[in-house]
C-alpha cells in the first residue's frame, strides 16, 4: 500500500521547522489477531522538495481504544458559552480548562454559580477541543462538573468527570447552516 500526501493545508510546527509531505510504503501482514502495517517512510520539504527525512516505520491495530469516546458536538454559531457547575454536592472541586492545548481556566472552584469560558468559532477555527482536568478531587471524588453549552439558541447539558490520572474532553464542530 502506498499513502503519499499531497498537501498540507494546516499545521502548527515551531518556526524554526519546516513542513514536509509525506509517503508511506507498507505491507500488510496478519498473525493471529494482530494486524501489522510495516514498510518505509519518506517525506521532502514544501517549499524546495528536498529530502526532510526517511525511515522504517510499524503500525499495529489496536482492536479497543482504552480512551472512551470524545463527545462531538455540531454547531453553526460564531460564539459558544460554557458554564462549568459542581455536579451534585458542592464539595470543594478546583479544575482548570484547556482549549487547543491552551489554558484558559484556571485553578477554579466549582460551586452553584457557574465558571465561565467563551470559544469562538468560524471558518478558520472550525475545531476546538475543550479538556477539562481536575485540579483536586474535591470532599468526594472524582471531580464531576456539569458543563451547560449554549450555542446560540441550542443548550446543552454534558455531565464531565476528572481525576489525577483522567480528564475530560468533548469537541465542538462548527458547520455553518447546521
Amino acid at each position: 500500500m502506498i499513502l503519499q500526501e499531497a498537501v498540507v493545508t494546516t499545521f502548527k510546527i515551531p518556526t524554526q521547522c519546516q513542513v514536509c509531505i509525506k509517503k508511506y510504503d507498507l505491507g500488510y501482514s496478519s498473525n493471529g489477531k494482530q494486524e501489522i502495517l510495516k514498510g518505509d517512510w519518506t517525506t521532502v520539504i514544501t517549499t524546495d522538495y528536498a529530502d526532510c527525512a526517511m525511515g522504517p516505520i510499524t503500525l499495529s491495530r489496536i482492536r479497543e481504544s482504552a480512551f472512551k469516546e470524545i463527545p462531538e458536538i455540531p454547531v453553526d454559531t460564531g460564539e459558544i458559552r460554557l458554564d462549568f457547575y459542581d455536579n451534585g454536592e458542592i464539595d470543594g472541586d478546583s479544575i482548570s480548562v484547556r482549549i487547543n492545548d491552551q489554558t484558559v481556566l484556571s485553578h477554579q472552584r466549582l460551586g452553584a454559580e457557574p465558571v465561565t469560558t467563551i470559544i469562538r468559532m468560524d471558518f478558520k477555527h472550525t475545531f476546538q477541543e475543550v479538556e477539562m482536568m481536575a485540579e483536586n478531587l474535591g470532599t468526594i471524588p472524582p471531580n464531576t462538573a456539569l458543563l451547560v453549552i449554549t450555542a446560540g439558541k441550542k443548550r446543552y447539558e454534558l455531565f464531565m468527570s476528572s481525576s489525577a490520572q483522567k480528564s475530560a474532553k468533548v469537541r465542538f464542530l462548527y458547520e455553518k447552516g447546521n
